[in-house]
């Protein structure tokens, strides 16, 4: 997909063959290569056209290619034998690692040869790379992690999710617009509610900078559908389509929704593998339980994506398994696809020109 820039655009443009070639962080991952190049296998399934540039130790990528067919002839390796450890500082990992496979599929986003990057590697490594090598969109301070999280209702898009610690009312803003975004582009939301994560849902609760990132959010002058304040219940509730907070605290809620959602998971096990009873109840229950199992399934939700760089990169887990992996590397294929980068810089241009229209200021400044 051909990029279309905007006035001041840093949006990077697809590949010139117009296909769409997805760069994948070989070695990222507890399970990598192997996971890998098993996710790309089953993603090559359902991205029709889609081709691969596999990079890292090419030795260890070539036996695990020859076990599925075809897939090799969608496939280009490119060898390295350097990769970034889950430990790895962001810092030392942008001084040392400009040959690892993580950076060089990050170069292959900014270079025009890929049209997204995927790693299960170290997130803090990965986004630092990424703003460093491929910037941030125009009107963009902060770029964001997003992901999709299950609700009552439908799938929630949750940032941010760890990228900024500390967030002002205008990063908030901006998390607001592109969060939005991504919930029309790819979830096909016609109208998304956004909410702000917030101790209470009453207009006085919460400190000065929700306080603030609400007034903007309703003064923006962006046909947003602003729901108001949001708690952490709201969130699994479905209230909103739309969920932002800062980074720490996104990174706080998804790590105890991961606990949560662990910890119940072994107690079910528990409970179906005690006793003859236990077994009798599985029994009985299994058809509900698979379905339940299927909805929740964390491999279905897989893969944050970096709202705001200028360039598409998706973070899956890093204690995926490959279906997991697949579906990080369908949610990269669906941002390109549907134009998110490009609607984002519309939006943001959009809320510029709105910032600088008297009534909007006059609005603001009250």
């Amino acid at each position: 997909m051909a990029v279309t820039p905007t006035a001041g655009s840093t949006a990077r443009t697809a590949p010139a063959s117009g296909s769409l070639i997805i760069a994948l962080d070989a070695m990222g991952g507890d399970e990598a290569p192997a996971m890998v190049v098993d996710g790309a296998a089953m993603a090559r399934t359902r991205l029709q056209g889609a081709r691969f540039l596999l990079i890292g130790d090419e030795a260890r990528i070539r036996p695990l290619l020859a076990r599925h067919a075809g897939l090799a002839a969608v496939v280009e390796t490119i060898h390295t034998a350097d990769a970034v450890s889950g430990d790895t500082k962001p810092s030392v990992a942008l001084r040392q690692g400009r040959n690892s496979s993580m950076r060089l599929a990050i170069d292959a986003v900014r270079d025009g040869r890929a049209s997204a990057a995927v790693s299960a590697g170290n997130t803090g490594a990965l986004m630092a790379m990424s703003k460093v090598v491929l910037r941030a969109l125009p009107g963009v301070d902060r770029p964001a992690i997003a992901s999709v999280l299950p609700s009552k209702r439908r799938p929630v898009v949750f940032l941010d999710l760890g990228a900024n610690v500390d967030c002002d009312a205008e990063h908030l803003l901006q998390f607001a617009v592109m969060g939005e975004v991504y919930a029309r582009a790819v979830l096909g939301i016609e109208k998304p509610r956004i909410g702000i994560l917030n101790v209470g849902t009453e207009e006085m609760k919460g400190d000065s900078v929700v306080r603030e990132a609400a007034a903007l959010i309703r003064d923006s002058g962006l046909p947003i559908d602003y729901a108001g304040f949001v708690e952490g219940n709201d969130v699994t509730a479905g209230s909103v389509d739309v969920v932002v907070t800062d980074g720490f605290t996104g990174n706080v809620a998804l790590k105890i929704a991961e606990g949560t959602a662990s910890l119940f998971t072994d107690a079910l096990k528990q409970v179906f593998s005690t006793g003859l009873s236990g077994k009798a109840a599985y029994l009985l229950a299994r058809g509900g339980l698979q379905g339940l199992r299927h909805k929740f399934d964390p491999r279905r939700y897989n893969g944050a994506m970096f709202l705001g760089v200028a360039g598409v990169v998706v973070k899956s887990h890093g204690g995926t398994d490959a279906l997991g992996f697949a579906t990080a590397i369908e949610g990269a294929a669906d941002l390109v696809r549907r134009g998110t980068n490009e609607r984002i810089i519309a939006e943001m241009n959009g809320l510029a020109q709105n910032k600088r229209a008297p009534g909007v200021r006059d609005a603001a400044a009250r």
